[in-house]
């Protein structure tokens, strides 16, 4: 079966052509990203037109790397929450016209199952059911993954990302826009135990992770640097500063893990890129566990995680029709 499948969450327009939810045919994506630089974040309005601009050529591209055309795909696909609602909404009404136009089925999609189903393209041989670390610019959840279409959520931030987190404090520190990515590469040259940070504990809640106690601390600690005229490391404070954010996530992820009884674990979203996060997920490899994690090209937003959802989506009855609309939230169960 193939689907073609539409991603615009954000401020990736993204398509892709997926055969039976394991493998990629063709997969293209136009980012916003050097746009977006200029203003140090995302701006909803911009994207949202850009997708506009970008979404009937990165479908047409996709359909011709992948040497056919509409009438030789079998479903569509699209991504309608959560995300930018503005963005999505391009995306869902794409999808809805042409799934009008030509009688193919529409199947809607679910973001972050689709990062978990990044996994499904490049490791054929995983299955559910499996515990998975989800971990992006806007979510931070563990999910219990008892099926293809079956989540259940055991712990999530009470407030800000982990991705939030680091991209903010990277941009406290200078870096542009997307600082994740900037602080990884620079915590790569420095001394992860120069700068002590708090552990952040929900209490009642042992599962649950709060980031929004580590970025103020790592902002108040450059601010006060700054008027105290005092010089920071920054290598050393980025690695100090990902050290923490690390151990929090790694520190509940193995808690459910063990309480749970799950040897086997997975890795999704954008910051499952992070150098130190794929460090500690190979480190668990040697106490037994059976780890998974997305290669770097799939970990950000794109149209072929989307495809692979997709395809179980529709194995489970997960179609709709012209009454579909967009979501910015939605529980990922």
């Amino acid at each position: 079966m193939k689907i073609l499948s539409i991603e615009s969450s954000c401020d990736e327009t993204a398509a892709a052509v997926i055969e039976d939810g394991r493998r990629i045919i063709s997969s293209v994506v136009a980012t916003q990203v050097e746009e977006h630089k200029l203003y140090g974040g995302v701006v909803p309005e911009i994207a949202s037109r850009r997708h506009c601009e970008a979404i009937n050529g990165v479908v047409e591209e996709t359909l011709a790397r992948a040497e056919t055309d509409i009438g030789g795909i079998d479903a569509l696909a699209v991504t309608y929450a959560p995300g930018l609602i503005g963005a999505l909404l391009v995306g869902v009404n794409f999808a809805k016209g042409l799934s009008l136009s030509t009688g193919l089925p529409l199947i809607p999609v679910h973001h972050l199952r689709s990062h978990i189903a990044a996994n499904y393209l490049a490791h054929p041989q995983l299955e559910p059911p499996f515990l998975c670390l989800v971990v992006s610019g806007g979510h931070s959840h563990i999910v219990e993954v008892q099926d293809y279409t079956r989540m259940k959520i055991i712990g999530r931030t009470r407030d800000d990302a982990a991705g939030e987190a680091f991209d903010k404090a990277a941009r406290t520190m200078g870096m542009s826009y997307p600082g994740g990515i900037h602080l990884d590469e620079a915590a790569e040259l420095g001394d992860e135990n120069a700068y002590r940070f708090p552990k952040p504990k929900v209490s009642s809640s042992p599962y649950d992770f709060s980031f929004s106690g580590l970025k103020t601390a790592v902002i108040n600690l450059i601010h006060n640097s700054g008027q105290r005229g005092e010089a920071l490391e920054v290598n050393d404070l980025c690695a100090s500063f990902r050290k923490a954010v690390a151990d929090s996530l790694f520190d509940n992820f193995l808690l459910a893990a063990n309480d749970l009884g799950y040897k086997k674990l997975v890795l999704a979203g954008g910051v499952s890129a992070n150098r130190l996060l794929r460090r500690r997920a190979d480190a668990l490899c040697a106490e037994g566990y059976e780890v998974y994690y997305p290669p770097k090209e799939l970990c950000g937003d794109n149209g072929a995680m989307v495809g692979a959802q997709a395809y179980y989506e529709y194995l489970a009855g997960n179609t709709a029709g012209m009454e579909l609309n967009a979501a910015a939230t939605m529980s990922i169960e």
